[in-house]
């Protein structure tokens, strides 16, 4: 991106109506540019060449090819930040979850409802705006597989809890933490900036890739050793203490630094009910969502991480926290599972 010029954006969409949605909710935004659109990846593809867009945003389900398919081609020939725009189907969540492991920086639902298209130019313009200052990774290389996850700890505080808050490029980032982890690890609670209706494709996919179970949250789970639980997309999650175990509180309820789910209100809530027993790990994602909340976690005795900038995909809301002094520790994203391993093997026996 240069300095000053306009994000340059291409929707590529099958429906005509849906690209005029689109369009018309960036069409007075300041700072960008609708360049073009295209009705299939083959049209994409020559108004790529022609516009040299910064942004595109991809539909996953078109004729003459899918949406996931293109954008595989386009991570190895022409790698740039890619917004996907999904229906809220099962399947459609699933490819969806399928396209940011192939290199989608974000995905977001198609509008549809009544109020999709005031929703839709409220969060659009904003994650385009997070894409276009994204680091993609090129799809040339494969991607190396996980070290074997370290060994579990023997006799793990039933106290111990782990906090993890992520938002553009968490779903990549939150799997490679999980991955690394051992199966029987302290309870996780997981809050990744995601809407409604993926949040439980994206639960399902790390749970079968995943050491430990990975769940979708339902108000009143209980948080153990072995689980993660993913915030539901536009619901906030808090941990509270219960008879001396974790439960989540799945609600509704204002934005949080524009965000349902907010990291910020689930790590405000681990620092209360876990205090020195928690770890918390701010990950990748545009804004400030998570700083103020990991600063309440390290006054409150918590151990905080947050990814450094080299790996992120946007070096935003960590950035925040390292800068309020929220961060006892900075560490690349493929050194977040042993930092979390490493705090609890440190704790001192209360």
């Amino acid at each position: 991106m240069i300095p000053g010029r306009k994000i340059r954006v291409l929707i590529v969409d099958d429906s005509a109506i849906v690209r005029k949605l689109l369009g018309e909710a960036l069409a007075t935004e300041p700072d960008i540019e609708v360049v073009g659109t295209a009705p299939d990846p083959y049209v994409a593809r020559d108004k790529i060449l022609a516009l040299s867009p910064d942004v595109l945003t991809l539909d996953v389900e078109m004729p003459r090819m899918d949406g996931l398919t293109f954008l595989r081609k386009l991570m190895v020939f022409r790698p740039m930040p890619v917004i996907v725009i999904s229906s809220l189907t099962q399947a459609s969540c699933q490819i969806g979850m399928d396209a940011l492991h192939a290199g989608a920086v974000d995905v977001m639902a198609k509008p549809g409802g009544p109020n999709s298209v005031g929703e839709l130019k409220s969060t659009l313009a904003t994650k385009i705006r997070a894409a276009a200052v994204s680091r993609v990774r090129s799809a040339h290389q494969p991607e190396a597989a996980p070290p074997a996850p370290p060994a579990t700890h023997e006799k793990a505080d039933p106290r111990a809890l782990i906090a993890i808050g992520a938002s553009t490029g968490g779903t990549q980032a939150i799997e490679e933490v999980l991955t690394r982890m051992p199966a029987g690890s302290p309870g996780i609670v997981i809050t990744q900036h995601i809407p409604a209706g993926f949040s439980r494709a994206f639960a399902e996919r790390l749970n079968r890739c995943c050491p430990m179970r990975v769940a979708e949250a339902s108000d009143g789970d209980r948080v153990e050793s072995g689980l993660a639980l993913i915030a539901p997309g536009n619901f906030h999650m808090l941990v509270r203490q219960s008879g001396g175990t974790y439960r989540v509180t799945v609600k509704d309820g204002p934005l949080v630094c524009y965000q349902r789910p907010s990291v910020d209100v689930l790590f405000s809530s681990v620092a209360e009910a876990a205090g020195s027993h928690a770890v918390g790990a701010l990950l990748t994602g545009m804004g400030s969502d998570g700083a103020q909340g990991l600063k309440k976690m390290k006054s409150a005795g918590a151990h905080t991480i947050a990814q450094d900038e080299a790996s992120c995909v946007v070096f935003g809301m960590p950035m925040q926290a390292i800068r309020l002094g929220a961060a006892a520790e900075v560490v690349p994203l493929n050194s977040v599972a042993r930092a979390i391993s490493n705090a609890f093997a440190h704790e001192p026996i209360h």
